[in-house]
């Protein structure tokens, strides 16, 4: 297997920065429907009445899990925005004039 080949862009350095800062958006609004879907599971099944205080216990620990992986993409998210956080373009350069 060769080596990638990344070909010039003609994108402007503004519109990459908001194309990441964008990216990043839309990762966090994919993580909170995540986290909506485990909170809406997790009332699904305490609300059973059949549910064993064990079942109760491994559901936990399966929602802890998520939890932890979803803080750790978000520090890798705010640490993507702290590389940009200095770059501040000026409005003709965010529409693309430069």
């Amino acid at each position: 297997m060769g080596m990638p080949v990344i070909s010039p862009s003609q994108t402007t350095r503004c519109q990459a920065i908001t194309d990441i800062i964008e990216s990043v958006a839309l990762e966090q609004a994919a993580l909170s429907h995540i986290l909506n879907a485990e909170g809406e599971k997790l009332q699904r099944v305490v609300s059973l009445e059949t549910v064993e205080p064990s079942q109760l216990l491994e559901f936990n620990e399966s929602v802890e899990e998520m939890i932890r992986t979803i803080t750790q993409l978000e520090t890798a998210l705010q640490a993507k925005l702290e590389l940009f956080g200095d770059c501040l373009c000026s409005c003709s350069s965010a529409l693309g004039e430069g």
